[in-house]
């Protein structure tokens, strides 16, 4: 039954890059095959909770515009639960996205206790559970908010009060729980204060083994419950905190390391997130995929004239084929997926906008696809970079790398045949031109 939110619209049809309807797919055909699968799986996009139906379109200097029914003041915050799963799943039916993206705290309200917390948490999902039943869409991850309530002020899992830490290793635990009930592909950390505002009240050394303990029982926790999904971080450099201990794929790699989590752990990759960091999207992308970590992506961008994280539709080709580049050539998706972690700007105060946003970002997602996979058939990008490479591949420099070498060796090698190497183009406007023939 519908809620009226949308009016009578009719689930978004594919009509083909010719269209003027703003509320069609031009782009996005789901059926269409791009490198040898359907574009749905290649995509696997996903809507997500938070930004959709919790986020009222307040800024540091204004109140909410949105003025969602289930967000008003004094209503019932279980009735206002129930009605924004009901209009979630109707937008997520008109939209034709087969997952779905959320943290526990979007979907119900927080209680006295953990416990009254939790079984709102249930109560909801059990709703979910019926409507993923009757509709087919699907749960791509969950998370649980560990930064929106004062008791972490301080952090979660690097808190300095250990009861706030096991506070949120039970918050966590539900949060897994439910994830595994409704059948999500992977679960997912998101610190997002796991850091610091000042050293003079800091102890990284302490708090970083805190933050990998933490971890080290979430990946000990899934196993026991038989969870088959993937452990997801999502990194970020600051915002709300000073410095976050998760600041870039790099250095979460290296967190990974120190505490033997870095074939349990993979990465969720946001682009907004990437800027913040001062990496462009593809950088973070091509680090993940090097380093074996490569795992989801949040879809996103930033405003380049802005120092915060503002989280706009992603809709910028060129960027997208880029980014759908580095991920082809880690193989593709296989339990992550797109998601549409974006906003409205706070003057898109109509429902319809939310629908819009989405068709426009997927139709500019799908044709950075389309061209990704153009530039890997056309072969001539990747061809560059491994004839630039190629010396490696001779036997004497095969064993450089193997650590059958040594500076005596190599010092020797030059002398005696009088080396003289002589630099060698890299052609990078050449292979940005390359690029634009895609794009």
């Amino acid at each position: 039954m519908s809620t009226g939110f949308f009016g009578d619209l009719q689930p978004v049809r594919y009509a083909g890059p010719d269209s003027k309807d703003p509320l069609t797919y031009r782009h996005y055909n789901k059926d269409e095959v791009v490198f040898g699968k359907r574009m749905e799986e290649h995509l696997r996009f996903a809507v997500c909770y938070w930004h959709n139906f919790c986020w009222p379109g307040t800024d540091p200097f204004g109140g909410e515009t949105f003025m969602r029914s289930w967000m008003a003041a004094g209503g019932d915050p279980m009735a206002q639960a129930r009605l924004k799963a009901d209009v979630a799943f109707e937008m997520f039916q008109i939209l034709g996205m087969p997952f779905f993206t959320f943290h526990d705290r979007d979907i119900a309200p927080e209680g006295a206790t953990l416990a009254e917390s939790n079984a709102n948490v249930n109560a909801i999902a059990d709703i979910f559970e019926k409507k993923m039943a009757e509709t087919g869409i699907k749960l791509l991850w969950g998370t649980a908010n560990m930064f929106s309530n004062r008791r972490f002020m301080s952090g979660a899992a690097t808190n300095p009060n250990p009861d706030v830490f096991a506070y949120a290793a039970a918050q966590v635990k539900n949060a897994m729980d439910v994830t595994h009930r409704l059948g999500g592909e992977n679960y997912v950390l998101w610190g997002g204060r796991e850091g610091y505002e000042t050293l003079l009240n800091t102890n990284i050394g302490h708090e970083m083994d805190q933050f990998g303990r933490f971890l080290t029982m979430v990946v000990e926790y899934k196993h026991k419950i038989g969870f088959g999904g993937t452990i997801l971080i999502e990194p970020k450099p600051q915002e709300p905190s000073k410095h976050q201990y998760d600041y870039d794929v790099a250095t979460v790699y290296g967190f990974l390391k120190r505490y033997g989590l870095e074939n349990e752990v993979k990465m969720n990759i946001e682009q907004g997130h990437a800027i913040l960091a001062g990496h462009s999207f593809e950088h973070e992308l091509h680090m993940a995929r090097s380093l074996g970590i490569f795992g989801s992506v949040d879809m996103n961008r930033n405003d380049y004239q802005c120092g915060w994280d503002t989280d706009h539709f992603g809709m910028n080709v060129p960027e997208l084929a880029l980014a759908y580049y580095e991920i082809l050539m880690a193989g593709g998706f296989s339990s992550g997926g797109t998601n549409f972690d974006a906003k409205l700007r706070r003057q898109s105060i109509d429902p319809l906008d939310l629908i819009q946003a989405h068709v426009g970002s997927a139709d500019a997602i799908a044709r950075g696809l389309k061209a990704a996979a153009a530039m890997i058939e056309d072969g001539r990008l990747k061809e560059f970079v491994d004839e630039r490479y190629a010396g490696w591949q001779k036997p004497e420099n095969q064993k450089i790398l193997n650590g059958g070498s040594s500076l005596e060796e190599l010092a020797e090698r030059v002398h005696s045949k009088d080396l003289e190497p002589q630099p060698v183009s890299g052609k990078q406007e050449y292979l940005e031109s390359l690029v634009n023939l895609f794009v």
